[in-house]
């Protein structure tokens, strides 16, 4: 069994509309111009870096923005460009939302179970919902389409929808999910980060906990294999806004800060006594302000073919010096991460999405990859094509009055149909 990664496309919309409360990097960018067609070129260099260590890479292309249909059921009515343009002078804020190209950020895509934990054997795929921000619970249908359209064998995937977008069932997918194991094929124990909303706070806390325990009973997992661990309230309101900016696990190694879970001696303690192998490993050496600046922790932990772990970087985590000093250590420690690689994905950095973010990663057996559409596992030849397609269609670059002008309207309808062109 690998795991295969699918990295979101930054899409042709890509922009800094800070509409990500309890995001630092989204709130701190707000209003600056972006870089779409780098945005683009920086995701793609960092899925042929993955390519290049012998991993299967594959990509998940953006949806169509901006969302004409979704503003739509906001009573706005006409062509899509009337409903545009009716949005964007009666309700800029909506209108930004309709906007966003936060569908890059394919962790919070869905969550997924691996086949040997589920009950019938399967990969399931639970659709999140997203529901704590307006802007990306658009994204939710849409996700759940193109998981059915990606995972398209029932003998091998079960994709299912997202939960009722409601408050109590605030779901980010896997961004709060963490899976270790002895390897990808065993059998696993699946640990679910959530929140609290009644401790109040400055930044919310989106994931809720009986979200996370209906995606564990949709899956069929095992309930003593399945933990559900509050996050650090620190964490949350140091910006933390998701688990994978404080911990990332990979097989039989989690890299977690100090202050990542509320009770982190307990949870550890508990996950050695099924998994004796465990390697936990902190670092004491990094502020809160440091790991979310530099998102050292929001880094892709991967099993390597030949052997032992890589931990994908952002460049921020090598210009930081606590954190560079932290991935030093860790890799002159005693556990199997064996080598740093730095990629530099800077404009999906300035929206508040690392490496991590970026990616959804899928543990698959033979028949499981042979199970995917072919068309969404990259080749040289699909990354070329990729790649042609953003240099000729995507814009350079985005100034928040661009938004609202018909011109990229039309540009980013012409890039999604160049794109899918491409995909066949």
């Amino acid at each position: 069994m690998i795991e295969v990664n699918f990295d979101g496309l930054p899409g042709p919309t890509h922009n800094y509309a800070g509409l990500s409360v309890g995001n630092v990097a989204s709130q701190a960018n707000f209003g600056e111009v972006s870089y779409p067609r780098a945005a683009a070129l920086q995701g793609l260099a960092k899925m042929r870096t993955a390519m290049e260590l012998g991993l299967t890479q594959g990509f998940l292309p953006p949806p169509l923005r901006p969302a004409a249909q979704a503003l739509r059921r906001f009573g706005f009515a006409g062509s899509d460009d009337e409903v545009l343009a009716a949005a964007a002078e009666q309700d800029l804020a909506l209108f930004r939302a309709a906007c966003s190209a936060s569908s890059m950020w394919r962790a919070n895509a869905a969550t997924v179970l691996a086949a040997p934990d589920t009950a019938d054997g399967r990969v399931h795929l639970v659709t999140a919902n997203l529901a704590g921000m307006l802007h990306r619970s658009f994204e939710a249908d849409e996700t759940f389409a193109l998981l059915k359209r990606v995972f398209a064998s029932e003998d091998s995937f079960a994709v299912h929808g997202p939960l009722p977008s409601a408050r109590h069932f605030g779901d980010e997918g896997a961004a709060n999910h963490m899976r270790l194991a002895a390897s990808h094929g065993a059998a696993g124990l699946n640990v679910f980060v959530h929140g609290e909303a009644s401790r109040g706070g400055a930044f919310p806390e989106r994931q809720s906990q009986r979200a996370s325990q209906a995606v564990a009973r949709l899956s069929g997992l095992a309930g003593e294999r399945t933990f559900y661990v509050l996050q650090n309230e620190g964490a949350v309101q140091a910006g933390a806004f998701h688990n994978d900016v404080v911990a990332v696990a990979n097989a039989n190694v989690l890299l977690a800060h100090p202050q990542a879970f509320a009770d982190p001696a307990r949870l550890y303690r508990e996950l050695r006594a099924r998994l004796p192998n465990l390697h936990v490993v902190e670092t004491f050496g990094v502020s809160l302000e440091d790991a979310v600046s530099s998102y050292l922790f929001n880094s892709q932990l991967v099993s390597l073919p030949g052997g032992g772990m890589a931990l994908i970087l952002p460049s921020d985590a090598q210009e930081n010096a606590a954190a560079w000093a932290a991935v030093e250590a860790v890799l002159a420690g005693d556990n199997p991460i064996e080598r740093a690689v730095v990629v530099d994905v800077r404009e999906s950095m300035r929206n508040g999405g690392g490496p991590a973010c970026l990616r959804l990663r899928v543990p698959v057996d033979g028949p499981g990859l042979a199970g995917i559409d072919p068309r969404f596992i990259l080749d040289e030849a699909r990354w070329t094509s990729l790649a042609k397609v953003v240099v000729s269609h995507w814009p350079e670059k985005i100034t928040p009055d661009d938004l609202t002008k018909p011109e990229l309207w039309a540009q980013a309808r012409e890039a999604h149909a160049a794109l899918e062109a491409a995909i066949g």
